[in-house]
């Protein structure tokens, strides 16, 4: 079976090193787990996974941008890969909270912060709380607002997710969220994640995560000064409409759009390179201080959910 440490591996064979050391991070109520590649003095990319997820979800943007002189911060959510899950509280804003602890620890500034799906309410939070710190935003998939499921599917996911059950039922759906191009290495990434997710504690932390309010992260929302680029696969299947919700929440952070054509919820996996080219001409363009415009989508042609 594939571990996380395995993964780890690849991403520093792509990008021509050693093996990504994992770091911890100690936070209240725990430690959070982060690993570190590129120079020393690029510019810091921090990257959030979803729910359920490890920090391997964002492991193919990796040499893209140490190619481009980035330094990335993978990150594992508090409870998931080899963070502890033994914190009392798995909300959007605790997590907010060990970003800014993160970049304090690395003293980084003008970080660009990736978040996906629950995450990008936390990246919200982070940057509304440490703009001194937070130089654009990037978020996928994003589940920024209270979007508040119907009972009776609140009720079947409760079920399917709890009991030995449990792993199994969440791999079952979480393969339905890649519907574009497959990674070329994600039978391994699926194994390492099954096994995360065996692990005692993990589940309770995943349904946690899923009861978790984004409404604190979104009234934060007019607080985000940092430009911010909305990513969203054009077939997403955690959202009825994925340009609708990618527009609402552009609009709320007064952010652009990138549609992604044929993408699902994890474009960073599906189209890394394509994300990675796209970002990196999001930020040349808002390398002057810029504070937020007005709403604008583009589209590419190259390639109701749990909230995760």
């Amino acid at each position: 079976m594939a571990t996380l440490g395995a993964l780890g591996l690849a991403v520093a064979a792509a990008v021509g090193g050693g093996q990504a050391m994992v770091r911890q991070l100690a936070v209240p109520g725990g430690q959070v787990s982060y690993e570190v590649s590129g120079p020393e003095d690029g510019r810091v990319v921090v990257c959030l996974p979803g729910l359920g997820d490890t920090r391997g979800q964002w492991r193919a943007v990796v040499p893209h941008f140490v190619a481009a002189g980035y330094r990335v911060v993978l990150v594992d959510l508090r409870g998931m890969g080899d963070s502890a899950p033994t914190f009392a509280s798995y909300r959007p804003k605790d997590t907010g909270a060990d970003v800014v602890a993160l970049m304090e620890a690395l003293d980084a500034r003008d970080v660009v912060v990736m978040g996906n799906s629950f995450a990008a309410a936390a990246a919200v939070w982070a940057a509304a709380q440490a703009p001194q710190r937070v130089g654009a935003l990037v978020l996928t998939g994003p589940f920024v607002r209270a979007v508040e499921a119907p009972l009776a599917l609140r009720v079947l996911l409760e079920v399917l997710f709890t009991g030995p059950w449990g792993p199994a039922a969440w791999m079952a759906y979480y393969k339905t969220l890649y519907v574009g191009v497959r990674p070329p290495d994600q039978d391994a990434h699926l194994q390492a994640l099954r096994g995360n997710l065996d692990t005692p504690g993990r589940m309770a932390v995943l349904r946690a995560m899923m009861r978790a309010s984004k409404a604190p992260a979104a009234a934060r929302a007019g607080q985000v000064t940092a430009p911010t680029l909305v990513v969203m696969g054009s077939k997403d299947p955690d959202f009825k409409d994925p340009a609708a919700e990618a527009a609402l929440v552009a609009t709320m952070l007064r952010g652009e759009v990138w549609m992604v054509d044929g993408a699902g919820h994890y474009p960073q996996a599906e189209q890394p390179a394509a994300l990675v080219e796209k970002t990196l001409q999001f930020l040349e363009g808002h390398n002057h201080g810029h504070q937020g415009g007005t709403v604008s989508t583009t589209r590419d042609h190259g390639g109701h959910g749990t909230g995760g």
